[in-house]
Parts: C-alpha cells; structure tokens; sequence
C-alpha cells in the first residue's frame, strides 16, 4: 500500500504540472510538439540529478557526518539497546534492518537515509545518545524507521526530481517569452548573457514557489513518522524524547540538504517549514495517549 500512495502522489504531481503546462501553452499560443524535445532534456537534469543524489546519499552522509557504523556486539549499553529495538522493529516491518551510526554532534538529533526501504542508515547525534533515555531512543529510532517503511526518501526524491524538472523547463519558456518580447525589426532581446542571467533568476523564483507544497509534505510526514513511533513503542517516549530534543537543540553552522530529513529542524514557522514546531507535535502525540 505504501508503494501505490507513493506512485500516487508522483502521478497526482506530474498530472497537475502537465495542466499548468497545457493552460500556459494554449493561453500563449505556443505549439506543444516544439516544447516536447526541451521537457525531456529538463527531466533528464532534473529526475536524473534526484535519482543520482539518492542512490549517492548514504555513502555521502557517512563520509559528510564521519558517521561511526554500530557493530553487533557493541559493548556501550544504550547503542546496544538501540541497535536491539532497530533489529525488532525492522523485524515487525519485514524490512532488512538498517545500518545504525553515530556522529558526534553538539545537536541531539537523528535521521534517516538510503536509496530504498532495505538498504538504509539511521544516523544519531553522539549528544542524542548521552540525553536520552534507551525508551527515547527507541522511540526516535521507531520515527525514523517509519519514515523507512513509509518510503519517505524515495517519495520526497521524486517529487524534487518533478519540481526541478519544471522548474528548469518553465524557466526557459518564460525566459523565451521576455526574449520575444523585447525583440523587434531591429532586432533586441535579451543577449546571451541576459538570456542565462533570467533563466537564473526565474529558476530561484519558481524553486522558491514549489517548495511551499515540498515542505508542507515533509511537515504532513513528520506527523506521521510520530504516530508510527508512537504504533512501535507508545506515545509517552517519543513525547519525552521531543521535550529533550526541544531543549537541547543547538542550532548547526553547517547547511546541507540531510537537514530535511532530520528529526528535528528548527526554523522559523512558515510556509517553508520543514518541520512542525515540536510543541505541535506533542500535542498530536498526546492525543494518542
């Protein structure tokens, strides 16, 4: 079921853009076969460059993070605790039970990468591990194993992968647009140079756009990422895990896009939000007490 939802929304997405496409074409008199030939060279940058980073993310997050692999055996208690309630849980969820790392951080923070559903890692900072109990951690590792058998990481890559696409492809037919515009018998227009300048600009506009609808996704999946949690171990720790995480988050200097993916991303509240406020979250968890 989750794979049809997945396949679902990809197709709801692309379903949509391609109405925006056909509106903007008959209302500028433009001819759809000459525009076909650009929409693939766009999906092919964009999908491909998607595809490319996911399939890339856990070797890169390993060496980004200097992410230590936990190996059976370990001999400090809570990794080993942790490291037993991933296992039975992967078990519950008939998955292959993902690489459990660690990596030091000041921040008390988790998240969860790979490019399918049976090959991928949890990562926990090295300061999540000394605040919070083994309950807690069981049951942040039981949010981000439902964000693993939800296949949110596939699903958020093909929808980036659609939104770059367009982005890219909207960009230049508008860009062509301004361009013709400016042109007259004697010629005009943009030039080269301004040609490149406007795709830039319009890209950074429009990827501005779309990520209101991409954020407010990954708010509705940090919802319920919570609620599997909460199916796996309880409500009650992964609400003290949150209140802990609340206050012992320090904000990071470095920017990276595994800031999406983590448990928890504090920005300003907006329509880019990525994350819920956690006091949001705990609310939602205490409803299922």
């Amino acid at each position: 079921m989750t794979f049809l939802k997945r396949i679902g929304i990809f197709l709801i997405t692309n379903l949509l853009v391609m109405l925006v496409l056909g509106f903007v074409v008959g209302l500028l008199g433009l001819k759809l076969e000459n525009l076909w030939g650009l929409l693939i060279i766009c999906a092919i940058f964009g999908m491909g460059g998607s595809l490319i980073s996911l399939f890339l993310s856990k070797p890169l997050v390993k060496a980004s993070y200097k992410v230590q692999i936990v190996k059976p055996g370990v001999s400090h208690p809570k990794i080993a605790y942790l490291l037993s309630a991933v296992e039975a849980m992967a078990a519950e969820r008939n998955l292959k039970t993902p690489e459990i790392g660690i990596y030091n951080s000041k921040d008390a923070n988790a998240f969860a990468t790979g490019a399918s559903q049976n090959s991928a890692l949890i990562a926990f900072s090295s300061t999540l591990i000394d605040r919070l109990s083994e309950d807690e951690l069981a049951a942040v590792a039981g949010h981000e194993m439902s964000h693993i058998s939800n296949g949110d990481m596939v699903t958020m890559t093909l929808l980036m992968g659609v939104v770059n696409t367009f982005v890219m492809f909207f960009a230049r037919i508008l860009t062509v647009i301004i361009d013709n515009a400016l042109r007259d018998d004697r010629g005009g227009g943009l030039g080269y140079f301004g040609y490149m300048l406007v795709i830039m600009v319009l890209q950074n506009i429009l990827m501005l756009l779309a990520n209101i609808p991409i954020a407010a996704y990954s708010r509705w999946r940090e919802f319920k990422a919570d609620a599997g949690s909460a199916n796996l171990v309880g409500a009650a720790p992964m609400i003290e895990a949150l209140k802990k995480i609340a206050v012992a988050y320090v904000p990071e200097k470095r920017t990276d896009s595994y800031a999406l993916a983590k448990i928890n991303n504090r920005k300003r509240m907006s329509l880019f939000a990525t994350h819920p406020p956690i006091e949001v979250r705990i609310q939602r968890l205490q409803e299922l007490l």
